[in-house]
Parts: C-alpha cells; sequence; structure tokens
C-alpha cells in the first residue's frame, strides 16, 4: 500500500488541516486520514505508510464499541456509500476515509486526564494543579490520579498550540449547560475506555474529544480514542515516577529534539527506521486494541 501524503479527487477541493483532508458534501464531510505525520504542529515532508487507516480504523472501532452510549458523527466508512466522484477513488479512500454528518463544533478540546502526564506534570510540579485543579501533593510522573479530571483547552488555529483553560473559562465559551454535558459525557466515555483498555493490557492515561452541536443534540465527532489524540501505556511497564512507553509517535519527537529540530517549520525528511518504527506502533496499537491482526486486504471491510 502506498503512502497517500494528499488526496487528488478531480473536481473536488478539500479543506487541508495538518493531516487530514476534509471535502464539504453539502449537509455532510468527508474526512480522509492521510498518512501526513506532524510533531511539534509541524508536518514532516514525508509520511508514515498505514497511519491513516490504522487512525481511521481505530475511530471506527471506538464508534461502534461506544454505540448505545452515546451519539456520534459517522454515517459510513465505505467507499461505496460515497457521493460521486469520491466512490470511484478507493485507491486513495478506501480504509481511511469517513463520511460524517456537519455539525456546529463546540469550540473546546474536551480533555479527561487519568493519570499526571505531559503539561499536567509540568504544571502540577510548579503549581501542585492541573489546569486549576488542585491535587493532592506528593505525586509522582505519570501516576494514577485519584480520579479522572476534566481540564479543557482552547481550540487553537493551525500552527499554534491548543490552551489549558479552566471549566469555568469553558463554561464561559460554550454556555454552563453544554459544559456540564460534554465534561460528564466525556469523563463516561473515558472510563468506559479505560476499563476496555484495561482488559488488553493498555493504561489509557488521557484523551482528547471533540463534540458538535447538531439538530439541538451535542454529538461526538472527530477521531475517537485514537494514538494521536490518547495516551495509552503498556501495562506490564507501567511505573510511576518516568516517562511511559507509548504508542504514538514518541519515536518522531525524539528523533527531532535529537537533531534539535526548531520546531517551527518547515519540516523535515524523517530517516527510514524512524518511519518504519513508528508505522509499527501505530499498527501494534490497532492490533492490541482490536485484537485483530493488522491485515490490509480485509482491514476496511
Amino acid at each position: 500500500m502506498k503512502t497517500i501524503l494528499q488526496t487528488k479527487i478531480p473536481g473536488a477541493k478539500p479543506m487541508q488541516g495538518k493531516v487530514r483532508d476534509v471535502y464539504d458534501l453539502g449537509d455532510k464531510l468527508l474526512i480522509v486520514a492521510t498518512d501526513r505525520i506532524s510533531a511539534f504542529d509541524v508536518v514532516m515532508t514525508n509520511g508514515i505508510p498505514y497511519k491513516g487507516v490504522v487512525l481511521t480504523q481505530i475511530s471506527k472501532f471506538w464508534f461502534d464499541y461506544l454505540a448505545g452510549v452515546v451519539e456520534h458523527h459517522l454515517l459510513s466508512d465505505q467507499v461505496a456509500d460515497f457521493p460521486r466522484p469520491f466512490r470511484e477513488h478507493p485507491d486513495q479512500l478506501d480504509g481511511r476515509s469517513m463520511m460524517v454528518k456537519k455539525v456546529e463544533v463546540l469550540p473546546i478540546e474536551c480533555v479527561v486526564r487519568g493519570y499526571l502526564a505531559g503539561s499536567g506534570w509540568k504544571e502540577y510540579q510548579a503549581d501542585g494543579t492541573v489546569c486549576g485543579v488542585k491535587l493532592p501533593a506528593g505525586l509522582k510522573q505519570c501516576q494514577k490520579l485519584p480520579q479522572p479530571i476534566f481540564t479543557p483547552a482552547t481550540k487553537a488555529e493551525r500552527g499554534m498550540h491548543d490552551e489549558n483553560i479552566s471549566f469555568e473559562k469553558a463554561a464561559e465559551i460554550v454556555g454552563q449547560d453544554k459544559a456540564e454535558y460534554v465534561r460528564d459525557r466525556s469523563i463516561e466515555i473515558f472510563q468506559k475506555a479505560g476499563e476496555y483498555a484495561e482488559q488488553k493490557g493498555l493504561i489509557l492515561a488521557d484523551t482528547k474529544f471533540e463534540w458538535g452541536l447538531t439538530d439541538g443534540k451535542i454529538i461526538l465527532i472527530d477521531e475517537v480514542l485514537t494514538p494521536d489524540s490518547s495516551r495509552f501505556w503498556p501495562a506490564a511497564k507501567y511505573e510511576a515516577g518516568r516517562d511511559q512507553e507509548s504508542f504514538d509517535k514518541q519515536f518522531v519527537r525524539n528523533y527531532l529534539e535529537e537533531i534539535k529540530f526548531n520546531k517551527s517549520g518547515p519540516g523535515v525528511t524523517l530517516p527510514p527506521e524512524i518511519v518504519e518504527k513508528t508505522s509499527a506502533k501505530y499498527i501494534d496499537a490497532y492490533e492490541r486494541l482490536t485484537g485483530k491482526p493488522f491485515t490490509w486486504k480485509t482491514l476496511a471491510r
């Protein structure tokens, strides 16, 4: 399977994010996960084989798993269901695309943290808080929190970083009722997914959800519980007090740190060994979460 960095559908022009091409279908959207990879908000010049397929199929798995728990935006991931001209290009879209409901996106990132890691650990070391939430003293890096906490963030423009905000600020942005709803549902889904992940030998440390409004209802949108939106750690190797092995693009970040990448672009070409290791990590996450082997010919069926 070739690496797809950009889709080219005759007669259609996508809106391009860092790693996705999005086509406006009127009352629907077609979201295509390419194999582009970004780190430090900069897109690299080469991609990661299978990345877009793996992320799409992991989201599809979770949408199916959460059916009956929460309404979501996925309509179909089968190219045959897409309108023309898209259905005529399975070579570009098969396995890596979803036709979804078009919604009014709530302008906050809904982050749920179950462990003290990342930017939360840095803030805790300085202030004893995470996004203004006071935590017990003496916690270690990557330690499990007494209970999951909701730590929203602003949705930054491309090239900018999301900014952590308090729940009160989130309520000012989207309204008190909506903020309470997405907080409670985000924590509920995080806990349900975390329990499932434990059965697969994984720890769900934290994740980011997005929500949208349609027909007066708030529904789950975007990618869900993938290695790009979540921290998954192998439970067998977990030990509080240090960084953990993860299933994301850490190989890419580490390489960029080694070459002293300036983190402001332009992107660089990643060496073959980094590409191969990163691709293997994404595939490993898929296989562990779904319990299925990664076989391309059957993956998208």
